[in-house]
């Protein structure tokens, strides 16, 4: 059988004789489609290691133009690549065509590598900083070795290991990367990682900057995870396999920026219930259901009143998920992991209210919904917090406020915390309780709008407290802060001015954005002294 070449060391290589592997799967029918990829092996990923941080050194010294006409190329590229790409993310995905890959995630991820390609132009994620008076300058650099990500199988765009946040960021630091493809979508990725690689050749950066690796053994991608040559590691995915990467990295001091688990808690309070209540049950449908609840940022939690508001509320929703068809998730995978975790949130007290099975054909599964009261909840808030990853949510009814910032004080960390609030003001002596403790709880607290997707903004923070991921203080998107998870931070004390970096060096001939002395200016240092430049 043919198997495709995986890109490795700058070429597309051909596997090894004989090696295993794998094709995707339609997931509407549950049969093997497309052609065949190939499971890499040791060697193959040693290759990737050893010419990846062969170029490393190189990339970080190629000029910033450079590493932004690469990323304005491939969004061009991508963006005339449109309808192979959807055609190719759909047959793997199922994700609507129009809707959701070319009308939303497409342009989104074009939108990502054009934003990164001007935080390099602009030095913006470097954040120079000089004290003349102490001779001390210090900017964020690159890491001068190589950045491995592992793609999640819910975004073939926008987050796939070739093309999304955590590989424009890596690039954009000037970074070389190692993308772990998602098995769920080879054929995407590899199309991807073909208009890629055809920009790189364009602009004349190496072609060793980036590698392709589609598959490779759980205990390989431990030791490669804990390789002393990489310089970072950006994962999304489960938490299982997140902690078990992050473990390896951190034996080896190696930063691991995981986005893992997240049940993104979301309190309907009464007064909001009482004003709109119909409405809000058709908008926590709608997005407990969207992608077939395949988000990170999925509603998986609601805390509802239990007094007749409430219940008017969960009659609405739960008439929604009893008439909605059987959702198609993305594999097997996937639908057994969501049907052990409705099952254990059924064991640890929860009623199953609707759905709660799996259907035919392919990877289906009905839109669920399950209720459990506050204090039972809070028994066994840890158990109750499981994620279930597609369309389910747990509904917790809490009697009073108290109840309410009991269930919150109770919750782990999370990507999103959401209040919905009266638009009279009824609520808000509630509501501002319910934020000082969700505060510390959220990456992003939520006012009056349910969680599901993320807006590619500057001021954006995809990330959370432990376990949502493993570092509160990094964003998987919205640059350049996410840029910044893959740079060191290099201190200059009193080095001479034709050593230092341009964006730290008197002139400031790239006229970058610079805080002298606790003030952002764009002008040569000199002249900020009060001295003819």
């Amino acid at each position: 059988m043919d198997v495709q070449p995986s890109l490795i060391a700058g070429t597309w290589r051909a596997p090894e004789a004989a090696g295993a592997w794998f094709r995707a799967i339609d997931p509407t029918s549950g049969e093997s489609i497309g052609p065949a990829f190939p499971v890499n092996s040791a060697r193959e990923i040693e290759a990737a290691l050893a010419s990846a941080g062969a170029v490393a050194d190189q990339l970080a010294a190629t000029p910033p133009e450079s590493i932004a006409a690469f990323l304005d190329a491939y969004a061009r590229a991508i963006e005339e690549d449109a309808a192979t790409l959807v055609a190719l993310a759909h047959a793997e995905t199922a994700l609507p065509a129009e809707t959701r890959l070319a009308g939303v995630e497409l342009g989104r991820t074009c939108r990502q590598l054009r934003l990164a390609a001007q935080a390099a132009r602009d030095y913006d994620w470097t954040h120079p900083v000089i004290d003349t008076s102490g001779g001390l300058r210090s900017h964020y650099a690159p890491l001068h070795k190589p950045v491995l990500v592992f793609g999640p199988n819910n975004f073939p765009f926008a987050f796939n290991a070739v093309a999304g946040s955590d590989f424009a960021s890596a690039i954009a630091a000037r970074n070389p990367v190692i993308a772990k493809a998602h098995p769920s979508h080879p054929a995407t990725s590899q199309r991807l990682a073909q208009l890629a690689y055809g920009a790189l050749q364009r602009v004349g950066l190496p072609g060793a900057a980036m590698q392709l690796l589609y598959q490779f053994d759980p205990a390989l991608g431990l030791q490669l995870a804990g390789d002393p040559r990489l310089g970072a590691i950006g994962f999304t995915g489960s938490r299982a396999a997140g902690m078990a990467l992050k473990a390896a990295a951190d034996r080896a001091g190696i930063p691991a920026y995981m986005e893992m688990s997240s049940v993104n808690p979301v309190f309907l309070l009464p007064g909001a219930l009482a004003e709109r209540g119909t409405l809000l049950a058709e908008e926590f449908f709608a997005s407990c259901t969207m992608g077939s609840g395949q988000f990170c940022t999925n509603p998986g939690l609601l805390v509802v009143p239990d007094d007749a508001v409430g219940d008017a509320f969960v009659s609405a929703a739960l008439a929604h998920f009893a008439a909605a068809p059987p959702a198609v998730l993305f594999g097997r995978g996937v639908r057994d992991q969501l049907a052990a975790a409705v099952s254990a949130l059924h064991d640890w007290g929860a009623a199953c209210l609707t759905g709660g099975s799996s259907a035919s054909p392919g990877y289906r599964y009905r839109p669920s919904l399950l209720q459990i009261g506050a204090r039972a909840f809070l028994k066994h808030p840890r158990e109750l917090q499981r994620e279930a990853f597609g369309p389910a949510s747990l509904l917790v009814r809490v009697g009073d406020a108290d109840d309410m910032l009991a269930v919150a004080a109770s919750f782990e960390g999370n990507l999103t915390g959401t209040l919905y609030t009266a638009d009279d003001g009824t609520d808000d002596a509630v509501a501002a309780s319910l934020a000082r403790s969700l505060r510390p709880r959220v990456g992003r607290l939520i006012m009056n709008r349910m969680p599901t997707g993320v807006a590619v903004s500057p001021a954006m923070n995809h990330g959370g407290p432990y376990p949502s991921t493993s570092h509160a203080g990094f964003t998987a998107v919205g640059m350049p802060a996410a840029i910044r998870r893959f740079a060191a931070l290099h201190c200059y004390d009193h080095v001479t001015d034709a050593l230092l970096p341009v964006e730290l060096r008197d002139a400031n001939p790239a006229r970058v954005r610079r805080l002298v002395d606790g003030h952002w200016r764009h002008d040569p240092l000199a002249a900020a002294a009060g001295v003819p430049a």
